[in-house]
């Protein structure tokens, strides 16, 4: 298979690993406004798997879908972040944790728009308004929480800590990545980063969180590498298609 079907299950799988994190929260929300943003986001995720997805089929061809790429793949076969898995425990938790992938992911569609791929190009396009949008509203939520109540600030500073460690990953650059930036096809990870920490600091600065020292870095997750939250994960996102091989509506 070529790098950039392999490029694609790199995209795809992030976001729609976030995404289904993001689906477990329908109906749990702290208010009806924000239940519905984090649905929304959901969404939006999922809409950006498709696009990758559907095009990896193509490429890959033998029947191929984007469902049987999406669900019939076996748990290291899938190369999303290890942030991305982590669990949904309390709000300050999802929020920092969206943010901090948020704050990654725009950087990415600004970079993947200039992409030599015209269809990785275009599907940066369509959803760099979508990625906007993400990025403001966990952005205005960090503040919010960070310079807050005493309680809000503690929750989102504990967050931000424990979640800080996985974000080194996110600029790691696999042999893949860095030969799909020498191809033009892929982004410049080290690039990225000085947008991402630019806007990060910023964030933080506002809502008086402090940003963690620490060294210690998780990573993985490109290389098929999990913790194991994702077995879980993909025991329910699996299950329809494992349970009901070739099901059609």
């Amino acid at each position: 298979m070529s790098k950039l079907y392999d490029y694609l299950l790199l995209l795809g799988d992030s976001s729609m690993i976030l995404g289904h994190r993001l689906s477990e929260l329908c109906g749990h929300g702290p208010n009806l406004e924000t239940d519905i943003a984090l649905t929304n986001i959901s969404l939006d995720l999922f809409g950006q798997v498709r696009n990758y997805f559907q095009y990896a089929a193509e490429m890959k061809g033998e029947e191929a879908t984007e469902d049987s790429i999406a669900f019939l793949r076996l748990p290291h076969e899938y190369r999303n972040v290890l942030l991305a898995e982590q669990p949904n425990t309390d709000f300050a938790y999802i929020i920092a944790r969206q943010f901090l992938f948020d704050a990654y992911h725009l950087p990415l569609m600004e970079a993947l728009i200039e992409s030599k791929d015209e269809q990785v190009a275009a599907i940066a396009h369509k959803s760099i308004k979508e990625v906007r949008y993400h990025l403001r509203f966990s952005s205005e939520w960090v503040k919010r929480l960070g310079d807050g109540t005493e309680v809000s600030h503690q929750k989102m500073q504990e967050a931000i800590d424990y979640l800080w460690p996985y974000t080194k990953e996110l600029f790691e650059e696999t042999p893949l990545e860095a030969a799909m930036k020498t191809e033009g096809i892929g982004a410049d990870l080290n690039a990225l980063k000085v947008k991402y920490d630019a806007h990060v600091q910023g964030v933080l600065a506002e809502a008086t969180i402090n940003i963690p020292e620490t060294p210690f870095a998780h990573s993985g997750g490109k290389n098929g590498i999990h913790t194991e939250h994702l077995g879980f994960l993909l025991a329910d996102l699996q299950y329809m298609q494992r349970a009901y091989p070739n099901m059609a509506w």
